[in-house]
């Protein structure tokens, strides 16, 4: 076991720098299997890859297996938006204009690697890496919603190892902890009132923070079943980055609006960000020996996301500034139902349905993150012998409609995404020892 371990995590190193979502936040697109279901897989039986969705439920596991998948997110989307009215310097006015684009496509890959191993007959370890959040947008640099974002992407990586107990043929507990690693990149055009647009600005940064989850397991009979799974918030202090090439110097003290780096500036920036905890409860019913459905039910609080504040310290001024950026967003929930279905001994089919909340408010959305609330569809297909199990699914992902407000430093005074939708397709393959 221990060299499957070294492995493992030598695996999860080499993942970090490419681990990443598509449009959105939260990442549900764990395995091929978790996928095609919705979301909703908590109860699957011999399946390393519930160290992700339930780790109670890795004592569903026999002997040892390592489990790889990997996740394909194809993000589309257009935007409308209308500019304020401006006066220049020299008085000349410049009337509200209305504009439009598309995001540009910039496919996620989110990839998963899995290992659990039985010890005996009541204990078990499992050891994972998987995507709990991030994302991918990009805009039109030209464009005028490029001073708020024209490229946002989160990197993250979660490395948990968990241990489970199986205390009787009903109850069945897991606890774990979590290394965390986020990397942040950010790019927008500056903004000055009556100057219209400056340079770029561009911001990079890691950060590496402890988590942990807690999760529970109850078999009523043999056809029903309930669980429970908790993770903990995890605050992110990270040091970044920036370059800027803007229009105008800044004076200590200045108005925000006008509060950014001097022409051809760089430096450091300091920012704290506490990724959200959640509670995922799930209900698995076995019509008989070939269907099963699951219910599946997950809370976030989002509103541990209540401001994006970045404090700059420009090289060599002496004094730094902090860039207030507040979205107050709202707790959420995310509903999903998944069936499988055993067509035989070796081939099994899949489906799932998925529906998440809205959580950002159209007063502090912005082009960094403009998800609204999301419908998903999902199917997939799974091969299955004594030695290894290869899993297939193909989702779509319809996304809402954001109406976005423009801030101070916007060059917009209002904008919507709308026509927005990510086509997704994933691949797991599982080795039996």
């Amino acid at each position: 076991m221990k060299k499957h371990l070294l492995a493992l995590s030598a695996a999860a190193v080499l993942l970090v720098p490419q681990a990443v979502g598509a449009e959105g936040f939260a990442i549900n697109e764990w395995t091929a299997e978790g996928m095609a279901m919705g979301g909703a897989r908590m109860f699957a039986e011999n399946d390393a890859g519930n160290m992700a969705y339930n780790p109670a439920a890795m004592t569903k596991i026999q002997g040892e297996k390592f489990k790889a998948s990997v996740s394909y997110l194809s993000p589309h989307g257009k935007w409308d938006a209308t500019s304020k009215e401006t006066t220049l310097s020299d008085g000349t006015k410049l009337p509200e204009m209305n504009y439009s684009g598309r995001n540009r496509v910039n496919p996620g890959i989110v990839p998963g690697l899995y290992y659990v191993k039985q010890l005996n007959d009541k204990e078990w370890l499992g050891m994972a890496t998987y995507t709990r959040f991030g994302m991918i947008c990009q805009f039109e640099r030209d464009s005028i919603v490029a001073t708020n974002a024209f490229s946002s992407r989160l990197n993250g990586t979660s490395i948990a190892m968990n241990y489970a107990r199986k205390h009787d043929s009903k109850w069945s507990t897991s606890i774990g902890a979590e290394i965390n690693y986020v990397g942040l990149q950010y790019d927008k055009n500056l903004a000055y009132p009556h100057l219209g647009q400056g340079g770029p600005l561009h911001l990079e940064g890691t950060s590496w923070a402890l988590g942990w989850n807690a999760a529970a397991n109850y078999e009523f009979d043999d056809k029903n079943e309930f669980a429970v799974v908790y993770r903990s918030k995890v605050k992110h202090s990270m040091e970044a980055e920036y370059d800027a090439h803007g229009m105008a110097t800044v004076l200590p003290g200045a108005a925000m609006g006008s509060a950014y780096p001097a022409f051809g500036s760089e430096g450091d920036v300091y920012g704290c960000v506490t990724l959200p905890e959640s509670w995922m409860l799930g209900y698995g019913h076995r019509f008989n020996d070939k269907t099963r459905v699951e219910l599946n039910a997950t809370w976030t609080r989002w509103s541990r996301f209540d401001a994006f504040a970045m404090t700059f310290s420009p090289s060599g001024a002496g004094y730094s500034f902090t860039s207030p950026n507040s979205k107050n967003w709202e707790d959420g929930w995310r509903y999903a139902i998944g069936i499988e279905h055993k067509l035989s001994d070796k081939y099994s089919l899949m489906a799932g349905i998925a529906h998440d909340e809205r959580s950002i408010p159209d007063e502090t959305a912005d082009f960094m993150v403009p998800t609204g609330e999301r419908d998903t569809y999902t199917i997939g297909v799974q091969y299955h012998d004594k030695k290894q199990t290869v899993a297939l699914a193909l989702g779509y992902m319809d996304v809402g409609e954001l109406n976005m407000t423009g801030h101070d430093t916007d060059s917009y005074k209002e904008a919507k995404m709308y026509d927005s939708y990510t086509k997704m397709v994933a691949i797991s393959y599982q080795y039996n020892f």
